[in-house]
């Protein structure tokens, strides 16, 4: 450990700051903008020379100690020359690669067997296939299994929890298609084995069969037959090709996935591929206009924009990855490597000339009935994709991110493909989180919102349970709500459905109505309507906290002797909630188990760290600088795991934004009895105001059992004024 101290000059202001470099280089440039309100990603930072960038493989112990930041929006140069030169290799990297490259190409010379025949019998029945997805007709019936108005909810739910409450179209529809791909994933069923088609016990493989009439009319021109270990009987796996028949038996292995999974995004108006693996694996590609090019997706790992998974991940040994759509066949092989030259070394079907060749022949045909506007859109749009392609071939990859192994099919299938990977790698993770805004507002109205409902309670509750019963028409109402269209949410509550205590109370809940974006108007004979009151998408958010808030409320009601003014205090009111900031980790999982899942207030998310067992910690900068005195903070335990629970942790305050820290709580062997159990804790070491918090999650419940560290939630308090 070095610490050091930097003057960094910004604006014309000079600021002191204090730093471990054993932090790491992102921890600095969060620092950095505790002091100039410069986000991380928009900070270039220079030496005392003005031209020398310090970055994050700089040797942070040597570099000057006088430091110069530049945001980016600010700088004169144009946006592509900022592109870090570490984000490449280094001139004698790229030489050796080079020369490796045409090395490659000489020895293809003599060891290729050209069998141009053989190519094109691998590519051309996909052609074929690809054009099944423009057919109106499985279009349709593709989109009517999609609950589409869930995944729209999703897709804004997801946008707006990073601040995003009204997406331009672009990005509206490139969240669709991921929620799409999370839906398939969930929908469509692996098949290692099928079970017995008699007892549904076990099988094994007996070997192939002789395909009958009704299962060629689906293209299954291969069928696998499985003999039951129970009865012995015999069931049939028929591999369909027609996506058509697979949204009825909705399982396969990945040429089922992809084929499937391609016709839903040919549905929902996506320009897509079907990405072919000569190596034997069929994933999708679909253009995303947000992103301005091609982007990856596997359905059968419910990754996306990872084309490193393979190669990195999987550790495939690749050699030809062609793309075959209705407009063409494209050579994307380098999109999803970083070891061209050994790659090149690998594709010995055909030379390079011969296989663009095909290509180009097969695509011409295919674009044969193409107007010429259409076929300059789709050059210049060709154009494009190779120079990004080639461009990327020579960039370093992200050591901070972590690509797991195939997950699909059984392990010692996997196993035997070599596709395994590594134990210690089963899902996306990164160990350079980005500093992440917090939108979790609502959840601070919401716990606000209750003090009104449960003053009301006690003044005219006679007893615990009659509270409760209150609490539980008030859930009813709300999952009445919940249940309904996402854009014109209604329900009406009258007196049927309802105790005269509860209509009494009605007018308590508006506080909690406003935090959940709702209204309650007069209906007709007595009754009142609840309906949206401003963007849906609001609502959408804030239901799920309301929900798990209400459990926590019944639950602290019911540990009560009894309802009065004695009991109105923590933890059964939760006032003063700190929200809005800005947060930083030592790592979190891709996609679901970000760090700003630890303060979005439901239990379907949780922070989760791939290698926190052992040590991690969790920033939690207060907006705009605002000082707090942190009086206490809750803990939730996660869905599962209890291995991976915190039991030993520190929390740090600084009231420098992070330049020094002083221990405000430390607590040793605590143990969460169940899942979704919260915990609280009081600070001791109060009259310290800060603005920036930290957990140092120092064990897990069971570090010998697992690598890896999560927490449901986390809440911090502040004394009210």
């Amino acid at each position: 450990m070095v610490a050091r101290k930097f003057l960094v000059e910004h604006g014309g202001s000079s600021f002191d700051l204090y730093y471990d470099t054993d932090d790491g280089f992102e921890v600095l440039k969060f620092q950095i903008f505790s002091l100039t309100s410069i986000p991380p990603d928009q900070q270039k930072i220079l030496g005392s020379d003005g031209s020398t960038a310090v970055l994050d493989d700089s040797d942070l112990q040597s570099v000057t100690d006088k430091l110069r930041l530049v945001s980016i929006d600010e700088d004169e140069k144009p946006k592509q020359v900022e592109q870090s030169a570490a984000d490449f290799m280094s001139d004698e990297e790229l030489a050796r690669m080079l020369q490796a490259e045409e090395d490659a190409l000489v020895m293809q010379q003599y060891v290729t067997n050209e069998h141009r025949g053989q190519v094109e019998q691998r590519i051309r029945p996909y052609v074929d296939q690809v054009l099944m997805y423009e057919e109106p007709r499985r279009q349709e019936a593709a989109r009517t299994t999609v609950p589409v108005d869930k995944l729209e909810e999703k897709a804004l739910i997801a946008l707006a929890r990073e601040g995003n409450f009204k997406p331009a179209k672009d990005e509206l529809d490139h969240a669709f298609l991921l929620q799409l791909l999370f839906w398939f994933k969930q929908s469509f069923r692996w098949v290692n084995a099928p079970s017995c088609d008699i007892c549904n016990n076990d099988t094994m493989n007996q070997g192939m069969g002789v395909a009958n009439p009704s299962e060629l009319l689906y293209g299954a021109s291969r069928v696998e037959l499985y003999r039951c270990k129970s009865c012995s009987s015999i069931t049939r796996f028929p591999r369909y090709n027609d996506p058509m028949k697979l949204l009825q038996t909705r399982k396969g292995r990945c040429g089922e996935w992809a084929n499937c999974f391609t016709l839903y995004c040919r549905a929902f108006g996506y320009e897509s591929r079907l990405i072919l693996d000569f190596t034997d694996h069929v994933w999708t590609e679909c253009f995303s206009p947000c992103l301005g090019r091609w982007m990856h997706l596997d359905p059968c790992e419910g990754i996306y924009d990872n084309p490193l998974l393979y190669e990195k991940g999987w550790g495939k040994k690749l050699n030809y990855v062609i793309a075959i759509a209705r407009d063409g066949v494209y050579d994307v092989t380098k999109r999803y490597t970083r070891k061209w030259h050994e790659v090149l070394s690998r594709r010995v079907m055909t030379t390079e000339p011969a296989l663009r060749i095909i290509i180009s022949d097969i695509t011409r045909e295919q674009r044969k009935n193409f107007d010429s506007e259409m076929l300059v859109k789709l050059d210049e749009r060709d154009k494009s994709e190779v120079d990004e392609i080639e461009r990327n071939l020579f960039s370093k990859d992200d050591p901070s991110i972590s690509l797991p192994g195939r997950q699909s099919g059984d392990k010692e299938w996997r196993i035997s493909r070599s596709e395994f990977g590594s134990d210690e790698h089963c899902s996306l993770s990164s160990s350079s989180c980005p500093v992440r805004k917090c939108v979790d507002e609502h959840v601070t109205k919401i716990y606000n919102a209750f003090r009104s409902v449960v003053y009301q309670l006690a003044e005219q509750a006679s007893d615990i349970s009659t509270a409760t019963e209150v609490l539980e028409m008030l859930r009813r109402i709300l999952i009445s709500l919940k249940n309904s269209p996402f854009r014109t949410r209604r329900t009406t509550i009258d007196s049927a459905s309802t105790n005269s205590l509860f209509r009494r109370m009605l007018p308590s809940f508006g506080q909690l109505f406003d935090a959940l974006s709702l209204k309650c108007k007069s209906g007709v004979d007595g009754a009142s309507d609840i309906c949206i009151a401003s963007e849906p998408v609001k609502t959408s958010v804030a239901l799920p906290v309301v929900f798990h808030a209400l459990d926590d409320l019944v639950n602290n009601l019911t540990g009560c002797k009894k309802l009065n003014e004695e009991s109105l205090s923590w933890p059964l009111l939760k006032l003063n909630r700190i929200c809005s900031g800005f947060v930083l980790a030592s790592g979190e999982e891709l996609p679901f188990g970000i760090a700003t899942s630890a303060f979005d207030g439901t239990r379907v998310s949780k922070w989760e760290e791939p290698n926190g067992a052992t040590g991690c910690w969790i920033i939690y900068k207060v907006l705009d600088n605002r000082m707090h005195e942190l009086v206490a903070y809750e803990l939730m335990s996660a869905n599962d795991a209890p291995e991976r629970d915190p039991m030993d942790w520190i929390v740090e305050g600084s009231g420098n934004g992070g330049s020094s820290w002083q221990i405000l709580d430390k607590q040793s062997a605590q143990k969460f009895e169940k899942r979704f159990q919260r915990k609280t804790y009081s600070v001791k070491s109060q009259s310290f105001l800060a603005n920036a918090f930290r957990f140092r999650f120092v064990a897990v419940r069971d570090a010998k059992a697992t690598s890896r560290f999560q927490i449901g939630s986390i809440d911090l308090y502040a004394r009210t004024a």
